[in-house]
């Protein structure tokens, strides 16, 4: 097992040894807390984009379930009639330079997996770096934009943002409830009542703790052809190959076994590249996550697979955005 799976066991099981962090924990906390207090104080200055900024993110690490909202609000966006872009760390990207814009051609080591996935599944324009504000600029120089989203950057105080969502694993929660190292929060508890909504991802219902959010599988896409099919193209019981280098691989193991398949899990870490060596080469079916396929389209074989997942959001939700919205998003003159 690796250090990283260790210590998710560690975090949401339970192990003794997390008391011994204690020290790191308060340090990490300490430093997490000055920084945005430069930022609330005035000490420092967030720069400010002349289009409003919706920040989509996270206080736990690893998957909670952003990307779909992204997608989702991508859409809602547009019905608006309003012109979004989205901007990106790309995390475990090495771009040739920053910012960089990234194209549905483009390479997923240099752009990242997941704004490649965003651009090649809706065509928005992109920009990623690590530097986010910069990224905002870069984008605004190039697109004329009404907003602007940015996938993660919660915890990155430079850039000024006009609305906060976070979005929670249901399942999972918090853990522990304890921050890094101890834990699995990037920021502590309260800052949740700073933001403006929370986003449960797998809740059946909106509840006093935010609006719910359900993953709804849509179809299977072939890796090499594009070719589209039916959730009913696979038989109950099909036996196969499930791919997932997700944050949490098991919620998609688990939507696996709820179309009535019989998944043989194959879970890699968060972001991970892959080769051919690594993946099964028997008669199998294989099936992925959105985000992985875009990194194994070179090499796919002829039975590989994505799995579409679309974001059903709340009604309460919808309404209570597009009110949000429509104060502060100035759309453009046709």
């Amino acid at each position: 097992m690796s250090l990283s799976n260790w210590l998710q066991r560690a975090w949401y099981e339970g192990h003794p040894s997390m008391s011994l962090l204690k020290p790191l924990e308060q340090l990490y906390r300490r430093v997490v807390m000055q920084q945005r207090l430069a930022y609330a104080s005035g000490a420092k200055t967030p720069y400010r984009a002349p289009v409003p900024v919706l920040v989509v993110g996270n206080i736990t690490v690893g998957g909670t379930g952003k990307t779909p909202l992204i997608l989702w609000l991508i859409e809602h966006c547009r019905r608006q009639g309003w012109r979004v872009g989205v901007v990106s760390r790309g995390y475990g990207a090495k771009a040739p330079h920053y910012p960089w814009r990234v194209e549905a051609s483009g390479n997923p080591a240099e752009c990242g997996d997941e704004p490649l996935m965003l651009v090649q599944r809706c065509a928005v324009p992109l920009m990623i770096d690590p530097l986010r504000s910069r990224a905002v600029q870069a984008l605004l120089e190039q697109t004329p934009l009404d907003i602007i989203l940015s996938d993660d950057g919660l915890q990155h105080h430079a850039l000024g943002r006009d609305w906060e969502l976070v979005v929670i694993d249901h399942a999972r929660g918090f853990g522990n409830g304890r921050c890094l190292p101890a834990g699995p929060l990037r920021e502590p508890l309260e800052r949740l009542h700073d933001v403006d909504a929370c986003i449960l991802n797998g809740a059946l219902q909106d509840d006093a703790s935010g609006y719910a959010m359900q993953l709804r599988p849509s179809a299977l896409v072939n890796l090499k052809t594009g070719e589209r099919q039916r959730l009913s193209f696979f038989p109950a019981e099909q036996r196969l190959h499930a791919v997932a280098g997700i944050g949490n691989p098991e919620r998609f193991f688990t939507t696996l076994e709820g179309l009535n398949w019989r998944p043989i899990r194959h879970a890699f870490a968060d972001h991970a590249p892959f080769n051919a060596a690594e993946l099964p080469d028997d008669d199998l079916p294989l099936v992925m996550t959105e985000k992985d396929a875009v990194k194994c389209r070179s090499f796919a074989r002829d039975n590989w697979w994505y799995l579409a997942v679309d974001a059903e959001l709340s009604a309460a939700f919808g309404h209570w955005l597009t009110q949000q919205l429509q104060v502060k998003v100035r759309p453009h003159s046709s």
